[in-house]
């Protein structure tokens, strides 16, 4: 809710951003104020745009002014997609919001390397540090602290039980040649297998991640950045496999158009039962039950498969949580908001109403969904953890993986055209 949560994207429609650009200039970089009433106001710009996160965010919001009567948090919610080009162009500009999404990695340290985001380790230390560490890791930056997590969790297929029984698959795919297998089935019986929002690169990028991991390894993939040269056979060949799966048609129709969140997106394919997969973060269910009307029983969660002769394992996943960051001069409301968002009593209200997985170690035992249960026990057993590409790499790069993969999808970029593309833009990036 990636992210989780973090769902997560739909571009602006010109109208909205002229809107979202009058906000930014009212709030970012210098929207605490503390007026006549003395009143400090604090923008909180977040990516939980279905329900219920929506409105428990809100909720949230509302109860910490309560407790803090000088404070007002004015809350700016985008799409995920949305989300990162209005934070791209804010970067650009030097002034960003008070609080903000993040999900850590390069795109965090960007914005750290450009002397925008508050240094946390000393302001935070008292009680971020009873935090679960794997959740805190993509928002340490050179042994500091610059964001404080929410959630944490990985991407795997969110699967429908009856549609799979319907076909005649009795248990999940554990390799990639049975997945492709229990593709064919699914078509023979006339179910949708896959339901993509091609229209949000991001959503595609998760299959040519996981492949990338299972065939060249986890490990290929930060080598890879380093040497700014993703060329290597290992990650030609995840392509081919992403290729092969398209070229059996498992998308629903019209996918190339649909969004994730919306009522005919991804998200509702699954949750109204018109398709059988998707792969997709632990905030999936919930997403599928705003979307569209949510499964139920019927839903199961298996990870990505391992690839025959691949270098990679199953119990390497990939995915990451969503976290807070604050701009350089936020004021002391701002952190005192961290603090309660990642309290215990806010961390078990997040679990049992929005399927966050904890980070508050003590809010664990309020998880009781059965699916999110072995999502964590994965999390748990996982030897190796990659960080969503888009944010792991430089944003530009991670644009580029995103923008290449989708073109792979679509017909219009072969595997090669893939390595080729998103290593020119990492050499232009030094």
């Amino acid at each position: 809710m990636g992210d989780p949560a973090l769902s997560r994207r739909g571009f602006l429609t010109a109208t909205a951003a002229a809107g979202l650009g009058m906000t930014a200039l009212s709030g970012c970089g210098g929207g605490s104020d503390s007026g006549s009433s003395g009143t400090t106001t604090v923008e909180w710009w977040n990516i939980s745009t279905t329900e219920p996160a929506k409105s428990v965010w809100a909720a949230l919001a509302k109860k910490f002014e309560a407790q803090n009567p000088k404070v007002k948090i004015k809350i700016v919610q985008l799409e995920n997609d949305a989300y990162k080009t209005k934070m791209t162009a804010l970067t650009a500009s030097g002034k960003l919001p008070d609080i903000f999404h993040t999900w850590g990695g390069g795109v965090l340290q960007q914005q750290v390397d450009a002397g925008l985001v508050k240094d946390l380790t000393a302001p935070t230390k008292s009680w971020a540090d009873g935090l679960l560490p794997v959740a805190k890791q993509p928002y340490l930056l050179d042994g500091k602290t610059y964001g404080i997590p929410f959630d944490i969790g990985m991407v795997g297929f969110w699967y429908n039980k009856a549609l799979f029984k319907k076909a005649g698959i009795s248990a999940p795919p554990a390799t990639w040649s049975a997945f492709l297998d229990a593709v064919k089935k699914l078509k023979a019986a006339g179910v949708t297998p896959l339901a993509l929002a091609g229209k949000e690169s991001w959503t595609g990028m998760y299959y040519w991640a996981y492949l990338a991991m299972r065939t060249a390894g986890i490990a290929a993939l930060k080598k890879a950045n380093d040497d700014k040269d993703f060329t290597g056979a290992g990650f030609v060949e995840a392509g081919q496999h992403l290729k092969d799966l398209v070229a059996l048609q498992p998308f629903q129709k019209g996918f190339l158009g649909a969004a994730y969140s919306s009522p005919t997106g991804q998200a509702a394919s699954v949750g109204n039962a018109k398709a059988a997969m998707e792969l997709m973060g632990q905030w999936a269910p919930s997403v599928e039950a705003d979307a569209g009307k949510g499964i139920g029983a019927d839903l199961g969660f298996f990870p990505f498969p391992a690839v025959e002769g691949g270098q990679g394992t199953v119990t390497e996943v990939f995915g990451g949580g969503g976290g807070h960051a604050l701009r350089a001069d936020a004021p002391q409301a701002a952190v005192d908001f961290l603090k309660f968002f990642a309290s215990e009593t806010t961390d078990v209200e997040l679990v049992k109403k929005t399927s966050v997985l904890p980070v508050v170690p003590a809010a664990e035992s309020a998880l009781s969904d059965a699916n999110l249960k072995l999502v964590q026990a994965q999390l748990k057993a996982a030897t190796g953890f990659q960080l969503y590409l888009d944010q792991a790499y430089a944003p530009a790069v991670g644009q580029q993986v995103n923008d290449s993969v989708a073109g792979l999808i679509a017909g219009s970029k072969s595997p090669q055209d893939v390595t080729q593309a998103i290593t020119k833009t990492a050499k232009e990036e030094q």
